[in-house]
This record gives C-alpha cells, structure tokens and sequence, in this order.
C-alpha cells in the first residue's frame, strides 16, 4: 500500500495547482481532508457507502475519499486490485464541470484521462467512467436561464458555440438530478462555481452555488458537504431565500468560516470569506460553528437563526446578550443608512439660513425649511461616514488591517 500511494500520488500536483479563477476555485487537500474528517469515519469501511461531487475539478474530493476507502476496506477486501475495482465502479461518482476539468479529474483518479485505456488503474467499458462530463444547453425563459439565472446576452448560443464553455452545469439544469446516475447517494460533497457574469454593467456578477446546495438537498442524502462564499450570511443578490433556508435549516450540524479566505484558498481573494459545512439528513440541534481569523480558531454551538442576522464571530454572541439584556436603546433604531437630511450629494450651502451644510470642500449657511427629513436630529450631535471603505474588503492591506468605515465626521447640533 505505501509503495502505490508513493507512485501514484507523489508529487501532489493538487495542492500546487493555481486556481482559473475567483469563479471556479480549486480546493486544496488539506481543506478536503477536513471536510472528510466531519463525515462518520465508518463510512470509510462500508463498502456500500455511495459519495458524489457533483461540480468535480481536480478530483481531490474522490480521490481523497478513494485514499481513505482503501485503507477502510483493506479488511474486507484484501486484494488490492479487487478493493480499487470495488471502489471506483461501485462508490465514487463525480459530475465535471467542463470538459477539460473531466478530463483532470479521472487522471487524477484512475491516473488516466482515459479510464478505457492502459493507463487506468481500473478499467472501464467506455472513456468517462464514474466521471461523466455533458454538454447542456441553458434554457431560455426571456433572456434569462430558466435554472440559473444566466444571461442570453453574455451565454446564449451566438455568444457560446461548441469552441467555448457554456456553464451551463448538469447537476442544476434539471428538475430531476436523481436521474443523472440513477441513483441515491449516501454523501455530497464539492466545491461548486462560485458566480457568472449576468451581463451587468463593468464585472457585475450573481451567485450560482447556492443552486448546487439546493440541488443537492433534493437528492436527500445522508450527508451533504460543500465549501462556499460566505457571502450568504448577509443575503442580497439572489441569496436571501437561501440565506433564510439555511439559518433556520437545524440539520446543519458543522459551519467553519474563514473570515479571511486567503487562509483558505492561499492566493485567492474573495470578498467576505469563505466557509464549508456538515448537513445530517438524520440529525438535528443547535450548530458548532467554528471562526478562523490569523489563524486562531474559536468554536461555539448555537443556533442560526438565533438573531434576525447571522452573528458570524461567536464571541460576540456572549456580548450581544449582555447588551440585550440592558434593554436600552439598539444600534439599528439609531442608525440611517443614507441621506439622513434627504440632501442628494451635489447640495451646496445657499449663504443664507441657520443651519450649516458641510460637503467636501467646505461649509456655509443653509435653511432649515429646505430639510424634508431627520427633522428630529438635526438639533442633536451626530457622527456620519461614507457608505463605502476605501480598501477592499475581501482581504486585509498592506497594513495587515481591514477598513471598514472612511473616516467618521462628529456634526454639532444645527450642522448638516
């Protein structure tokens, strides 16, 4: 056994591999071996158990899981050569998301890109195996993806022949994904695309993963675990649906969340981190969730759905219920998102009234009958900041420091 992992899977070219993009991230095996470590262990022995990945790249989640299936059923199956037909005809499924990534994934498999051929380290009757890769067409309803949202004008057919990818990914364009492979599945697990382009002005882009995650649930497997972009913890774009299954969803027993998701997937910068979870078809209760931020991990079980937002660090919870608990006067009742004094940003003073504009480059008189909004604040000290840092927010400066707000401004009564 030591002298076909050493000859088969070193060097790991996986772990070395560069990422296509911030829309299809390659996972790292030390990230898939921690999704693994969540799952039953005796799944591992159980030569009946079923795994699917339903949006394979690389193959690291099969071939992670046929590592750990060789040594669990080394007992039951004592040739070698048997234990690795038994596992990849009869327990490991993937579904690719383009043709090049197939083709990856059985070679990182069955060290072929051809599992009919050779080279295989089982042999199949035809040229995909257990990994399947299909071309499909989106379905126009307007000019929009009746699945997943696309745009006809970035992704329909005049845009899309058969020299490019259409992302438009099997395992979500049916309403039947049972009827892929005709079967049921004891695991999911994967890391689907993150996002398309939906046409919109500059690199405007909606989410798609949560698509998979529905479309998995469907196919009610024992267990179901995906990494994603935390980005649904607030909702917007398309997520707040999703956002509101998931919190209220007591079957998620296991969230990790990388604040950071350079931590994650090192070199990648995606915009309010990244997490995977554990979903148990069978089990209920409250979640462990588990926050890295630097490096240091700290866990916490809770519900989800415990406030009306997602407390993401659970260090704050213990805060949060002393301030509750205080009954005084919450941020949300004192705050204004925007236009405060309902002045659009190219106001300046009128040189007459008793009240003071600031704008930018300066201040002078204005009249308080011109103010049609926040009356009640206007005699009252308030702090303003813009609507935007100046910083990404996706991952920390060169300072090692995130910016969250531009610089705060303290208004005296009277002043706008």
């Amino acid at each position: 056994m030591s002298d076909f992992y050493t000859n088969t899977y070193n060097p790991d070219v996986l772990l070395c591999l560069a990422n296509l993009s911030n829309d299809e991230v390659f996972t790292p095996p030390d990230i898939v071996n921690k999704m693994l470590d969540m799952l039953p262990q005796e799944l591992f022995s159980d030569p009946n158990a079923t795994f699917l990945d339903p949006a394979t790249k690389s193959g690291v989640f099969l071939r992670e899981i046929a590592k750990r299936l060789l040594v669990g059923l080394e007992v039951e199956i004592p040739d070698l050569q048997e234990r690795i037909d038994q596992i990849f005809h009869n327990q490991l499924f993937g579904i690719a998301i383009t043709e090049l990534t197939s083709m990856l994934a059985r070679r990182s498999v069955y060290c072929s890109k051809w599992p009919n051929g050779p080279y295989s380290i089982t042999k199949f009757d035809d040229a995909e195996g257990n990994i399947r890769f299909k071309r499909i067409k989106h379905v126009w309803s307007g000019e929009k993806c009746a699945f997943c949202g696309a745009s006809k004008a970035e992704y329909g057919e005049e845009k899309r022949d058969d020299t490019k990818e259409s992302h438009a990914y099997e395992f979500i364009h049916t309403k039947k994904p049972e009827e892929v492979f005709n079967m049921k599945f004891d695991v999911i697990i994967g890391n689907p695309p993150y996002q398309m382009s939906d046409g919109g002005f500059g690199v405007s882009a909606k989410p798609i993963y949560h698509h998979f995650v529905l479309q998995a649930k469907k196919l009610k497997p024992r267990f179901l675990s995906m990494i994603i972009p935390s980005r649904w913890f607030a909702g917007g774009k398309g997520l707040d649906g999703f956002r509101n299954e998931m919190l209220n969803d007591n079957h998620i027993r296991y969230l990790c969340d990388y604040e950071n998701a350079m931590e994650c997937f090192p070199g990648v910068d995606l915009a309010g981190g990244v997490c995977f979870f554990l979903w148990n078809r069978d089990v209920n209760g409250e979640c462990e969730v588990t926050n890295i931020v630097n490096g240091e991990h700290f866990s916490s079980t809770r519900s989800l759905n415990e406030f009306d937002i997602f407390i993401r660090n659970g260090k704050a919870v213990s805060v949060i219920h002393k301030a509750k608990s205080l009954n005084e006067k919450m941020m949300n009742t004192q705050v204004t998102s925007r236009k405060p004094f309902g002045l659009p940003t190219n106001e300046r003073p009128k040189n007459y009234g008793d009240l003071t504009l600031r704008w930018q480059n300066g201040e002078g008189a204005y009249p308080r009958s011109a103010i049609t909004t926040g009356m009640d604040i206007i005699d009252k000290w308030n702090v303003i900041c813009a609507k935007t840092a100046y910083d990404h927010a996706g991952s920390p400066g060169k300072d090692g420091k995130r910016k969250v707000f531009t610089k705060l401004h303290i208004l005296p009564p009277r002043v706008i």
